[in-house]
């Protein structure tokens, strides 16, 4: 990974040049007087479980769950009342 060092001033002033590095997979350290101050870098994906994994987790710790016979439909039904993908937050 590719590490780029900024000014803070430079970051705050062209903030969308620092995310195209991001977003090219380089890392971006801010700096104020030569000394870092914050780095900003691409965030790395955890990836998901299997469901059959995460029951097999409880079960190593002694976990009583269980999955009931409406537990399938009552998840699909929570997937089918928001099908369409969620809007992210807007921030300021």
């Amino acid at each position: 990974m590719a590490t780029i060092r900024i000014p803070e001033a430079e970051a705050a002033s062209n903030f969308a040049a620092v995310m195209s590095h991001v977003r090219a997979g380089s890392e971006v350290v801010i700096e104020r007087d030569a000394n870092p101050v914050a780095v900003v870098r691409p965030a790395t994906r955890q990836p998901g479980l299997m469901l059959s994994e995460i029951l097999r987790r409880a079960k190593a710790r002694g976990s009583q769950v269980t999955l009931d016979e409406g537990f399938t439909r009552d998840l699909e039904d929570a997937i089918a009342s928001h099908p369409e993908p969620l809007d992210p937050p807007a921030w300021d």
